[in-house]
């Protein structure tokens, strides 16, 4: 069986699927990597949400914004992937999702990332460049990385 990968704004997400996305996000960003910071930072509401699910449950998910509103460009944010399902690759399988997402959606190929830097390698084998010097965010080092 193979993940199932769909497109929801924000008033289309039901009730569980809100709660299972919040909860694999909290999981990774605030537990697994220790991090205390605010998640719900209102972006969630204007954003399309990329959601993959593997028998049943939420696995995977990204937040796709339009231009203008994280960036100047087109911009993926919130990208995860269960810690459980890690070793099927399926990151890559996301990123290209929401490269293809931003495309159909928005109409858009420019896009930027602030991407947590241990993961550079990972956006560059999907187009990325970085277009910033280190900062921190949450005290984690990150980069800003374009994609044209």
């Amino acid at each position: 069986m193979t993940i199932q990968w769909e497109i929801k704004a924000f008033d289309a997400l039901t009730v569980h699927e809100l709660y299972d996305l919040l909860r694999l996000r909290s999981e990774i960003f605030v537990v697994e990597q220790n991090c205390v910071y605010l998640d719900l930072d209102g972006k969630d509401k204007v954003a399309l949400h990329l959601i993959g699910s593997f028998e049943g449950k939420i696995v995977a998910h990204s937040r796709l914004f339009k231009p203008g509103i994280s960036f100047d460009y087109a911009s993926i944010g919130r990208v995860t992937v269960d810690a459980n399902y890690r070793d099927r690759k399926w990151g890559h399988d996301l990123m290209r999702e929401s490269i293809a997402g931003i495309a159909h959606h928005f109409g858009e190929s420019k896009i930027t990332i602030g991407a947590q830097l241990y993961l550079k390698k990972f956006y560059e084998s999907h187009g990325f460049v970085q277009t910033s010097e280190m900062y921190l965010e949450d005290d984690i080092p990150h980069i800003e990385m374009k994609r044209e």
